[in-house]
């Protein structure tokens, strides 16, 4: 594959910056509600309120939509993030509660683009957890047990009954959910919220938020918020003030990257009729779909933990890439001379249970990390619950599932830059176990 004329990108591949952006904060103001973070998690929080007659300030440090939720692969799941197995194996009688919220999660976004006639290319193709050797097929049907037990909706068939290419053996289909340009709703999301009587303060970061009585006080270089509420919605960028709960969540940095355009005869002959996104079921996953301009998006591999606040703004790896591109050889071998137009890649948010968390560091302020590779759908929901809560003082059930009543998290395990390596390393090594059988199995027949 080649990879010689790559775009990198310090924003996202899917589109371009608004060209609107709103001004920033200047001097000092009061409101309902001040919340902290324009992805679409903050952006879906302050639309609920601002349509329940809120006065909400939201206050983003670049622009709405500037962070993990343009950024990402466009697949919107309807099952939970993380290792399923292992999620079942330490919080079992949470898993029926966790897959409705993730149904409901993905339905919601659904609701938002139909609703607000928001223009993302969307399909509802469902996403399929591919496996690409015997060893992850066994780990699908172990999943899918799982997903049955509990009642989601899946689908196990083999790579031709699911419509998907041959250089994977089958999978499982979550029938929930499907894909879409993520930088378009985002964008999408950001002019319904500028519509609305929510004041939007872009290019305003956030130095500090600290109680003082009975008000929130959010500290900006020009200016102050004192809000009755604040709802913290910054997931991998939490970590920058005080008030943050220690270890909520684990700030990492993925990629995602982009083909040249490519001829409609050519992804033809993939057999790709359903058009589902793919998630390969190694423990540092892969994924691949196809988009509505004629490329495959594909990416992560590998996870990079960010050491310290702030964040940096980076630009990918051109090593990762050249990875990314012999991998995505591997599974579309007859795509293998197609080039790699454009790189990027972004900060997201693993919380040590790998589950999703909410809750309140104190009774006027709210926090949320809806993501693990799953805030596309998560977040604008988790959003949403949020502030029917702060209006109507009563928890909606599937907030129930992830409400963390103290704020205390254990250290999380393997997400040192040690363990991260490590993991990598397991998928490499039976990536090459499973490569060197199935070249014995050929060589067999081809003696035969």
């Amino acid at each position: 594959m080649r990879t010689d004329n790559v775009e990198y990108t310090s924003f996202s591949g899917w589109v371009d910056p608004p060209s609107d952006v709103r001004p920033s904060l200047a001097g000092d103001l009061t409101c309902d509600v001040a919340v902290v973070g324009g992805g679409i998690g903050g952006m879906s929080t302050a639309l609920r309120l601002a349509e329940r007659g809120q006065d909400v300030v939201l206050l983003e440090a670049e622009f709405c939509g500037h962070g993990a939720s343009s950024r990402n692969a466009g697949q919107l799941a309807g099952a939970p993030g993380g290792d399923l197995q292992l999620l079942d194996l330490l919080h079992r009688k949470k898993m029926p509660g966790m897959i409705r919220l993730a149904e409901h999660a993905a339905h919601h976004v659904e609701e938002l683009i139909e609703k607000h006639d928001i223009d993302c290319d969307y399909e509802r193709t469902g996403n399929v957890f591919a496996a690409v050797s015997r060893g992850q097929m066994g780990r699908v049907r172990r999943v899918a047990k799982i997903l049955r037990r509990v009642g989601a909706k899946v689908e196990l068939g083999t790579s031709e009954e699911l419509g998907i290419p041959s250089g994977f053996l089958g999978g499982m289909r979550e029938k929930v959910g499907g894909i879409m340009n993520p930088g378009r709703f985002t964008l999408g999301l950001r002019s319904v919220l500028l519509r609305t009587p929510a004041r939007v303060f872009e290019r305003t970061k956030v130095t500090d938020v600290a109680r003082d009585r009975d008000h929130v006080v959010i500290t900006t270089a020009h200016g102050e918020v004192r809000a009755d509420k604040v709802v913290l919605a910054t997931n991998a960028y939490a970590g920058e003030w005080d008030i943050t709960p220690p270890r909520l969540s684990v700030p990492i940095w993925v990629i995602e990257v982009e083909t040249e355009p490519i001829d409609p005869a050519r992804l033809a002959a993939l057999g790709w009729t359903s058009r589902s996104g793919l998630v390969t079921q190694h423990n540092i996953m892969e994924n691949y779909r196809l988009t509505s301009r004629g490329t495959i998006v594909f990416g992560v591999r590998r996870l990079e933990r960010g050491r310290t606040y702030p964040l940096p703004q980076r630009k990918p790896d051109p090593a990762l890439v050249e990875e990314l591109a012999e991998a995505f050889a591997r599974r579309f071998p007859a795509l293998s001379d197609v080039a790699i137009d454009r790189a990027w890649g972004g900060w997201i948010a693993i919380t040590p249970s790998w589950l999703p968390v909410a809750g309140q560091i104190d009774d006027a302020t709210y926090y949320s990390i809806a993501c693990n590779g799953h805030g596309l759908a998560q977040a604008p929901y988790v959003g949403a619950r949020i502030a029917d809560l702060i209006v109507d003082g009563a928890r909606h059930e599937d907030l129930d599932e992830l409400w963390v009543e103290e704020p205390e998290f254990p250290r999380p395990m393997m997400m040192g830059p040690l363990g991260l390596r490590a993991i990598w390393a397991v998928d490499r090594f039976n990536d090459f176990v499973n490569g060197s059988k199935r070249n014995a199995r050929r060589g067999s027949a081809s003696v035969v």
